[in-house]
């Protein structure tokens, strides 16, 4: 029996064999499709179809986790998104079902979980979050994913659409945020993060806008990290590639708050998820 880990975005998926060895992962057989996520329903379960059956290789019997965007029905497998501008053909439709179908296994054999979720609880297990008993996972890139972890419960956050100062959250950490931060403040034009790393842009501006955004997310943090208790944060996302550039003002921002953990980014990277999404089949027999 083999675990397929999948991670599922509007555009993107992503698939691996995922071995679980006491704490410890092997993911191999990683393979990655851009999907058309305004395609009729038949066309998006045909393309992820077909990644999971060449993640599967040979293999004819395996389970598959499937770390997933909200809004779903995560326990039936039944998609509940349609105001997102993706994914809307498969709206009310058993992904479970037609996945299934298509692939050959039986329903019980394919798990869904909220990617946020996912994400920390792969970290948790095999990750950065391993020292942990109560955290925060916290995914930055084109928008914000959020996840806390109490004890042995791993939960979605949904704290992107957390009131914070004259917006939401989200509004002030994601891609979004750099992007009209720039423009407003300095005149430049850039499309993401992965510009201020270039060579060739100015050092100060890049330096004074990371700066920004730390101490703009660790004025975030605090009052869920004192809420919650949280003994440490998880980063991923894109954005965490450059936790150089903005992590230590995070980290003096909340130790002037006297509220000082450690921020650690994640090591699985994007492999976070598909550890996390097969993990609901680790305490379950291996026929």
């Amino acid at each position: 029996m083999h675990l397929i880990g999948v991670d599922i975005g509007g555009s993107h998926i992503s698939a691996a064999k995922v071995e679980l060895m006491d704490r410890e992962v092997g993911v191999w057989d990683f393979v990655e499709s851009d999907v058309d996520a305004f395609g009729s329903a038949d066309e998006i379960i045909k393309t992820w179809s077909e990644l999971i059956l060449k993640a599967a290789g040979d293999s004819k019997d395996f389970k598959i986790g499937i770390a997933m965007p909200g809004p779903y029905d995560y326990p039936n497998g039944i998609s509940l998104i349609k105001d997102q501008g993706k994914l809307v053909s498969l709206y009310r439709l058993s992904v479970k079902d037609l996945l299934a179908k298509r692939l050959g296994i039986l329903p019980e054999n394919i798990s869904f979980m909220n990617d946020a979720e996912a994400f920390l609880s792969g970290e948790s297990y095999a990750g950065a979050g391993r020292d942990f008993q109560n955290s925060i996972g916290i995914t930055l890139g084109t928008g914000l994913g959020s996840a806390i972890k109490i004890f042995d419960v791993v939960k979605d956050g949904k704290l992107w659409t957390a009131p914070f100062r004259t917006g939401i959250a989200e509004d002030y950490l994601g891609t979004g945020w750099f992007i009209r931060f720039a423009k407003e403040q300095f005149g430049k034009e850039i499309s993401g993060v992965k510009d201020l790393l270039k060579e060739d842009f100015e050092i100060e501006i890049a330096n004074s806008i990371f700066e920004e955004f730390g101490k703009t997310l660790g004025e975030f943090l605090f009052p869920y990290l004192i809420r919650l208790q949280s003994e440490g944060v998880v980063l991923g996302g894109k954005v965490s590639l450059a936790a150089d550039r903005f992590m230590i003002f995070t980290q003096d921002y909340l130790e002037r708050q006297g509220y000082d953990v450690p921020i650690k980014v994640s090591p699985l990277g994007e492999k976070s998820a598909l550890v996390g999404a097969v993990l609901p089949f680790l305490d379950k027999k291996m026929e």
